[in-house]
Protein backbone atom coordinates (compact mmCIF):
# COMPACT_ATOMS: atom_id res chain seq x y z
CA UNK A 1 0.00 0.00 0.00
CA UNK A 2 1.35 3.21 -0.81
CA UNK A 3 2.03 5.57 2.29
CA UNK A 4 2.26 9.35 1.82
CA UNK A 5 5.43 10.80 1.47
CA UNK A 6 6.46 12.49 4.77
CA UNK A 7 7.94 16.15 4.07
CA UNK A 8 10.61 16.83 6.53
CA UNK A 9 10.58 20.34 5.95
CA UNK A 10 6.71 20.81 6.80
CA UNK A 11 6.82 21.17 10.91
CA UNK A 12 4.34 21.17 13.54
CA UNK A 13 5.73 22.69 16.58
CA UNK A 14 8.02 20.25 17.85
CA UNK A 15 6.21 18.59 21.23
CA UNK A 16 9.81 17.92 22.74
CA UNK A 17 11.07 20.93 24.42
CA UNK A 18 15.06 21.14 24.20
CA UNK A 19 14.95 22.85 27.78
CA UNK A 20 12.29 21.63 29.66
CA UNK A 21 14.38 18.69 31.33
CA UNK A 22 15.98 21.69 33.16
CA UNK A 23 12.39 22.60 34.64
CA UNK A 24 12.74 26.06 34.14
CA UNK A 25 8.85 26.73 35.21
CA UNK A 26 9.74 25.29 38.67
CA UNK A 27 12.12 28.36 38.80
CA UNK A 28 9.90 30.75 37.80
CA UNK A 29 9.44 33.91 39.31
CA UNK A 30 7.47 36.66 38.55
CA UNK A 31 9.62 39.58 40.80
CA UNK A 32 11.78 40.39 37.98
CA UNK A 33 12.25 43.68 39.36
CA UNK A 34 15.23 43.02 41.85
CA UNK A 35 16.98 40.68 39.14
CA UNK A 36 19.67 42.77 37.23
CA UNK A 37 19.00 39.98 34.40
CA UNK A 38 16.01 38.31 33.53
CA UNK A 39 16.42 35.24 30.72
CA UNK A 40 13.55 33.55 28.86
CA UNK A 41 12.98 30.32 26.99
CA UNK A 42 10.76 31.50 24.18
CA UNK A 43 8.36 29.02 22.35
CA UNK A 44 8.81 27.91 18.76
CA UNK A 45 8.15 30.49 16.34
CA UNK A 46 8.43 29.18 12.35
CA UNK A 47 11.29 30.39 10.47
CA UNK A 48 12.90 30.13 7.40
CA UNK A 49 15.75 31.35 4.91
CA UNK A 50 14.75 33.54 2.07
CA UNK A 51 17.50 34.29 -0.45
CA UNK A 52 16.70 36.89 -3.82
CA UNK A 53 18.30 39.61 -5.34
CA UNK A 54 18.49 43.17 -3.46
CA UNK A 55 18.35 45.01 -6.66
CA UNK A 56 15.12 43.19 -8.04
CA UNK A 57 12.21 45.30 -7.61
CA UNK A 58 10.02 42.33 -8.55
CA UNK A 59 11.68 40.55 -6.06
CA UNK A 60 11.09 42.90 -3.68
CA UNK A 61 7.37 43.69 -4.35
CA UNK A 62 6.99 40.40 -4.19
CA UNK A 63 7.95 40.02 -0.71
CA UNK A 64 6.28 42.87 0.34
CA UNK A 65 2.60 41.76 -0.63
CA UNK A 66 3.44 37.85 0.77
CA UNK A 67 4.71 39.47 4.31
CA UNK A 68 2.95 42.99 4.68
CA UNK A 69 6.53 44.72 5.48
CA UNK A 70 9.84 45.65 2.98
CA UNK A 71 12.36 43.29 3.72
CA UNK A 72 15.49 45.65 4.94
CA UNK A 73 18.33 46.57 2.63
CA UNK A 74 20.59 48.00 5.37
CA UNK A 75 23.23 45.65 6.98
CA UNK A 76 22.30 44.49 10.12
CA UNK A 77 18.52 45.91 10.23
CA UNK A 78 15.32 44.13 11.25
CA UNK A 79 12.05 44.85 10.12
CA UNK A 80 9.02 43.80 11.49
CA UNK A 81 4.98 43.82 11.28
CA UNK A 82 2.01 42.26 12.43
CA UNK A 83 2.56 38.80 11.13
CA UNK A 84 6.20 38.16 10.40
CA UNK A 85 9.79 39.83 11.18
CA UNK A 86 12.44 39.77 8.90
CA UNK A 87 16.31 39.79 9.80
CA UNK A 88 18.85 41.10 7.27
CA UNK A 89 21.91 38.36 7.08
CA UNK A 90 23.64 39.29 4.26
CA UNK A 91 23.36 41.48 0.69
CA UNK A 92 20.59 38.25 -0.24
CA UNK A 93 19.84 36.73 2.63
CA UNK A 94 17.37 37.20 5.38
CA UNK A 95 15.85 35.11 8.28
CA UNK A 96 12.22 35.30 7.91
CA UNK A 97 9.72 34.53 11.56
CA UNK A 98 6.51 34.27 11.10
CA UNK A 99 3.65 31.39 10.52
CA UNK A 100 2.78 30.60 6.76
CA UNK A 101 5.61 32.41 5.37
CA UNK A 102 7.04 29.69 2.73
CA UNK A 103 3.56 29.37 1.13
CA UNK A 104 3.46 33.17 0.85
CA UNK A 105 6.68 34.27 -0.14
CA UNK A 106 6.41 31.04 -2.83
CA UNK A 107 3.29 32.22 -4.36
CA UNK A 108 4.51 35.64 -4.82
CA UNK A 109 8.30 34.90 -5.97
CA UNK A 110 7.09 33.14 -8.62
CA UNK A 111 8.53 33.87 -11.90
CA UNK A 112 11.58 35.49 -9.45
CA UNK A 113 15.10 34.39 -8.47
CA UNK A 114 14.85 33.07 -5.20
CA UNK A 115 15.57 30.99 -2.97
CA UNK A 116 13.55 29.32 0.32
CA UNK A 117 15.33 27.11 3.32
CA UNK A 118 12.83 25.93 6.02
CA UNK A 119 14.41 25.83 9.56
CA UNK A 120 11.85 23.49 10.80
CA UNK A 121 11.90 22.95 14.17
CA UNK A 122 15.85 23.61 14.73
CA UNK A 123 15.99 26.34 15.95
CA UNK A 124 15.93 27.23 19.73
CA UNK A 125 15.32 31.09 20.56
CA UNK A 126 16.52 32.57 24.23
CA UNK A 127 16.04 36.07 24.93
CA UNK A 128 17.80 37.94 27.87
CA UNK A 129 16.70 41.68 29.04
CA UNK A 130 17.34 43.84 32.09
CA UNK A 131 19.57 46.53 33.04
CA UNK A 132 22.81 44.00 32.77
CA UNK A 133 22.22 41.75 30.02
CA UNK A 134 24.36 43.03 27.95
CA UNK A 135 27.13 42.57 30.59
CA UNK A 136 26.28 38.94 30.87
CA UNK A 137 26.98 38.52 26.73
CA UNK A 138 29.89 40.76 26.93
CA UNK A 139 31.52 38.25 28.85
CA UNK A 140 30.27 35.35 26.22
CA UNK A 141 29.94 37.10 22.82
CA UNK A 142 32.94 39.67 20.82
CA UNK A 143 30.06 41.78 19.47
CA UNK A 144 30.14 45.30 20.80
CA UNK A 145 27.18 45.11 22.28
CA UNK A 146 26.99 48.49 23.26
CA UNK A 147 27.82 50.20 19.97
CA UNK A 148 24.91 51.70 17.32
CA UNK A 149 25.83 47.81 15.11
CA UNK A 150 23.58 46.58 17.78
CA UNK A 151 21.00 49.10 18.86
CA UNK A 152 17.52 47.93 19.44
CA UNK A 153 16.07 47.13 15.38
CA UNK A 154 19.35 45.77 14.73
CA UNK A 155 21.08 42.07 14.53
CA UNK A 156 24.48 40.51 13.71
CA UNK A 157 25.49 36.64 13.13
CA UNK A 158 28.39 36.06 15.56
CA UNK A 159 29.63 33.37 18.41
CA UNK A 160 28.54 32.89 21.80
CA UNK A 161 30.61 31.02 23.72
CA UNK A 162 31.74 29.13 20.80
CA UNK A 163 29.08 27.91 18.99
CA UNK A 164 27.09 30.36 15.94
CA UNK A 165 24.42 32.20 17.05
CA UNK A 166 22.15 35.14 15.55
CA UNK A 167 21.44 37.76 18.11
CA UNK A 168 18.44 40.40 17.39
CA UNK A 169 17.86 43.44 19.37
CA UNK A 170 14.19 44.29 19.70
CA UNK A 171 12.64 47.49 20.52
CA UNK A 172 12.37 47.05 24.01
CA UNK A 173 16.23 46.79 23.85
CA UNK A 174 15.52 42.56 25.10
CA UNK A 175 18.44 40.36 23.23
CA UNK A 176 17.06 37.47 21.23
CA UNK A 177 19.79 34.83 20.49
CA UNK A 178 19.03 32.04 17.90
CA UNK A 179 20.59 28.92 18.61
CA UNK A 180 20.73 25.68 16.91
CA UNK A 181 18.45 23.36 19.08
CA UNK A 182 21.32 20.90 19.44
CA UNK A 183 23.01 23.99 21.46
CA UNK A 184 19.93 25.34 23.21
CA UNK A 185 21.08 23.26 27.03
CA UNK A 186 24.53 24.87 26.01
CA UNK A 187 23.63 28.08 25.31
CA UNK A 188 21.41 28.46 28.68
CA UNK A 189 23.19 26.63 31.51
CA UNK A 190 26.08 28.97 30.07
CA UNK A 191 24.62 32.07 29.61
CA UNK A 192 23.18 31.57 33.54
CA UNK A 193 26.20 31.47 34.85
CA UNK A 194 27.05 34.09 33.47
CA UNK A 195 24.51 35.64 34.87
CA UNK A 196 25.15 35.05 38.07
CA UNK A 197 27.04 37.77 40.17
CA UNK A 198 24.35 40.38 38.28
CA UNK A 199 21.29 38.11 39.82
CA UNK A 200 19.45 36.32 37.23
CA UNK A 201 15.73 35.25 36.90
CA UNK A 202 14.76 31.94 34.82
CA UNK A 203 11.19 32.12 32.77
CA UNK A 204 10.00 29.74 30.88
CA UNK A 205 7.08 31.33 28.51
CA UNK A 206 3.62 29.74 27.46
CA UNK A 207 4.76 27.44 24.45
CA UNK A 208 1.63 27.21 23.11
CA UNK A 209 2.37 30.60 21.12
CA UNK A 210 4.31 30.37 17.82
CA UNK A 211 4.30 34.38 17.80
Amino acid sequence: MNQPRHDPSRHDPPRHDPLGHLALAAKRNDNTDSAGVTMRALPYRPSLILRGESDDTAFLEGCRKALGIDVPLAPGHVAGGDDFTALWLGPSEWLILGRNGRDRLAENLAGCHHALIDNGDGQQVIALSGARAGAVLSKLCPLDLGGPEMDPGRCARSVLAGIGVTIWRGDTGAFQMHVGRSFADYAWRIIADAGLEYGIVAILEDAGSDR
